[in-house]
């Protein structure tokens, strides 16, 4: 394993950016992608970026593309000034375009840059994270659906389409099985957070779902539940459930091992929607969360299904 000590500036980027000589360090290929590995295995969120099914030919590549998303990621929400992330962003989509130009030199794009190049993967998926970072600094409100699921095409459609490539499949289909899953994904995790994002001033719920129900941004605010919220978050679910549903026959058509990573992303996520349905919609006053334990059944129930899929 990585240590921090043999990694140069081994730091998370909120750290990083106020630390001119790693900004301006020629890194090599193996110190970039130690700092890479290191970024990803390290981070707070202690988010497990590989998972054990992945063959290990895969690590550093999945480790490359975590570490750009979590330092776009950071550079928006970690910052704590939305002038200086807007600038940082556009720092950021600078370097992008630098490595597609052959002209990488922060670490995560020299470590990126052969990743891309191998299995081909463009621009845009990595170019249209960046302007769901930037979004989420000048956009707080939805007024419909269709702003909200416009939202996720950048924001998380993306991350699935990433994921196909390192895996090598690019076709169509695929990814638009892969978006429907990404964005249910997404709004399962912003209904399990309403309370987190109101905390950050932002709402995903529609406002005119929130207005047909006769209830208001102030009464939200206020964490009030009654019939009305409940109603609002009954159509929010079941938005999120339609689309997982949509997603599922992906895993049909991928190898073993992404199709068991698939089943489980897909459980876990409608895991919380049937969460905030026993809840009975109120996650004002309770955050759905899956139990460790919880976690473990379904990556059994994930195995099952996709091994009997292929048996059958």
């Amino acid at each position: 394993m990585v240590t921090t000590a043999v990694v140069p500036f081994a730091l998370q980027p909120k750290d990083f950016v106020a630390t001119p000589a790693a900004l301006i360090r020629v890194w090599s290929l193996a110190e970039a992608e130690s700092y890479t590995r290191w970024l990803a295995t390290h981070h707070y969120e202690n988010f497990h970026v590989v998972s054990f099914l992945l063959p290990k030919r895969l690590h550093q590549d999945f480790y490359n593309v975590y570490s750009f998303c979590r330092w776009a990621d950071d550079l928006g929400d970690e910052i704590g000034d939305t002038q200086e992330s807007l600038r940082l962003l556009d720092w950021w989509r600078g370097e992008l375009d630098r490595m597609y130009s052959g002209e990488a030199s922060h670490p995560v794009f020299v470590a990126l840059a052969g990743t891309a190049q191998k299995y081909g993967i463009p621009r845009k998926p990595f170019a249209d994270l960046i302007r769901a970072f930037i979004q989420d600094q000048t956009v707080t409100r939805y007024a419909d659906w269709a702003g909200v699921l416009d939202y996720c095409v950048y924001s998380a459609n993306p991350v699935g389409r990433l994921v196909l490539y390192l895996c090598g499949y690019s076709d169509a289909e695929r990814q638009r099985l892969s978006d429907a899953t990404c964005t249910a994904l997404q709004l399962a995790n912003f209904w399990q957070d309403v309370t987190v994002d109101l905390k950050k001033d932002r709402i995903y719920l529609p406002l005119d779902l929130l207005a047909r129900n006769g209830y208001t941004q102030e009464e939200l605010f206020a964490r009030k539940f009654d019939d009305r919220f409940r109603e609002v978050m009954r159509e929010a679910v079941a938005r999120a459930g339609e689309l997982f549903r949509t997603g599922l026959p992906l895993a049909r058509t991928v190898d073993l091992r992404l199709s068991i990573d698939l089943e489980l992303f897909s459980l876990g996520g409608m895991r919380v929607l049937e969460k905030i349905e026993s809840l009975d919609y109120n996650v004002l006053a309770q955050r759905p969360a899956i139990s460790k334990v919880e976690r473990v059944g379904l990556l059994f129930q994930a195995a099952a299904r996709a091994v009997f899929r292929r048996a059958a």
